[in-house]
């Protein structure tokens, strides 16, 4: 088998197929870990198992996709996304692109554009769905759940701030804490620096939709998709999972502000 050199994702992939193979993580916490379909993770372990490490170097690294968007044509895009078509969703400007400009490109494409220059789609209410509450992983260090409560920490002797929270999702055990006078990017990236320093760098990180961790991209100021935190997080190979709601964490999760207590409980400060 012939090893090649691997990214810091694809080390963190490296590490999750390991797990699998030495039965110490199930196949379906290991998709969500890659954030992959079962069935995709299954093909990607067969294919180490066959190839070793060299089938998880993606073969066109380094070369610019034969299918990529020209600039120009993504700028015309944008242009008539905002001008000519604005307020169409992303399905309906697909269509008018392709009827009416010579614009053909799938939809994905179309939304990748448009996200990236911080344009979102136009949404209707959906009926509420029944949610259900996500499983522990099975490993510690595995699943790092990042969250932040504001609250009177001093009482009456200070200003209300933040206390920013790195729990791991197996044990509820509060791996590393920070004390901020609200959340932001500089507050979160201490509280990352520390954790790695201490307990390594974890497989996927778990959190709600703040501003530091994900844009609004019905904003049509922002001007990309990633944050730079989020962007630091892609570099180190670590998947990002978002919760679905503020309540929606999983056991021992810090949604809506509130932290974990003992074995898994939620309590709220105050």
């Amino acid at each position: 088998m012939k090893d090649v050199t691997l990214n810091q994702k694809e080390l963190a992939r490296l590490s999750v197929l390991n797990s699998v193979l030495e039965y110490q993580v199930p196949i379906a916490d290991a998709a969500e870990l890659l954030g992959v379909t079962q069935r995709h993770a299954r093909r990607m372990l067969a294919a180490y198992r066959e190839r070793g490490t060299a089938a998880l170097a993606h073969g066109n690294r380094g070369r610019r996709p034969h299918n990529a968007t020209a600039p120009g044509e993504a700028a015309a895009v944008v242009r008539l996304a905002t001008e000519r078509y604005e307020g169409a969703n992303h399905t309906h400007l697909t269509e008018l692109l392709s009827e009416r400009e010579g614009i053909d490109l799938s939809r994905p494409t179309v939304r990748r554009i448009l996200t990236r220059a911080g344009i979102g789609s136009p949404r209707s209410r959906r009926s509420p769905q029944h949610r259900f509450r996500r499983q522990r992983m099975p490993q510690a260090g595995m699943l790092i759940q990042l969250d932040g409560s504001h609250h009177a920490w001093l009482e009456d002797r200070s200003p209300q701030f933040a206390l920013l929270l790195a729990v791991d999702d197996a044990t509820s055990a509060v791996v590393n804490a920070v004390f901020c006078t609200s959340e932001t990017t500089a507050g979160y990236f201490t509280l990352l620096e520390s954790l790695i320093e201490g307990w390594g760098i974890p497989l996927a990180r778990y959190s709600d939709r703040h501003a530091v961790f994900k844009h609004n991209a019905r904003k049509p100021e922002t001007a990309a998709e990633a944050t730079q935190f989020t962007r630091s997080l892609q570099e180190l190979g670590i998947r990002q999972i978002f919760a679905r709601s503020p309540a929606g964490q999983g056991p021992g999760g810090t949604g809506g502000g509130d932290l974990p207590g003992p074995a898994g409980n939620r309590t709220t400060p105050g």
